[in-house]
């Protein structure tokens, strides 16, 4: 065999190396950057889902702070500070796919600060039997405490989905090659680690 044909061997063996390591990189690369969207869609998808549940609520308010209205010397400071927490509330829009750790917390604190103000709704109501007996009233209760379930449900959905996402950008290499943002979780409202003294 002639040193040539060896050395045109070894040349095109050297090449298909090369472009066999190409193709497995691509391939590696493309797999990796799918999945990897893939994720941040996951976490798209469930924040749609939370913010839904959040709608409904801000929805089931007007009526009843329509419904609470009705009762004349009913404290109107209360319904007024459900009105601007629910109008906070509901001005901030985030976008799933621009999650930052600053938006998220405004938009958790106007969340926060419409439940403060509807439990404390909750609470003002209790010296109007009349009013807890509406049966309006009753429904829209109901209502508004299946809807707190079902944000709390979506909201721990959502900090999975995040978690899943987070570990997944965090790990080597593709924390390295690719350059993901970690997205931001749900947390307890502030003061909710402190058990309440009840007093009789």
């Amino acid at each position: 065999m002639k040193k040539s044909n060896i050395v045109l061997i070894i040349l095109a063996g050297f090449v298909g190396l090369i472009l066999l390591l190409v193709i497995i990189g691509f391939l590696y690369y493309k797999s990796n950057y799918n999945r990897m969207i893939t994720r941040q869609e996951y976490v798209a998808q469930q924040w749609s889902n939370v913010e839904n549940v959040y709608q409904r609520r801000a929805d089931l308010i007007p009526n009843l702070v329509n419904t609470v209205k009705g009762y004349a010397d009913f404290e109107k400071e209360t319904l007024t500070q459900v009105i601007e927490a629910r109008a906070k509330a509901t001005s901030i829009n985030i976008d799933a796919n621009n999650l930052d750790a600053n938006t998220f917390g405004q938009f958790q604190q106007a969340q926060d600060g419409l439940s403060s103000a509807l439990s404390r709704l909750m609470v003002v109501v209790e010296r109007y039997p009349e009013l807890k007996a509406n049966q309006n009233f009753l429904e829209l209760q109901a209502q508004l405490e299946g809807t707190e379930n079902r944000i709390a449900v979506e909201r721990m959905r959502f900090n999975e989905t995040v978690g899943e996402y987070n570990r997944y950008i965090k790990m080597f290499p593709r924390n390295i090659i690719f350059k993901f943002e970690e997205k931001p979780y749900f947390e307890s409202q502030e003061g909710t680690e402190v058990v309440p003294t009840v007093e009789f």
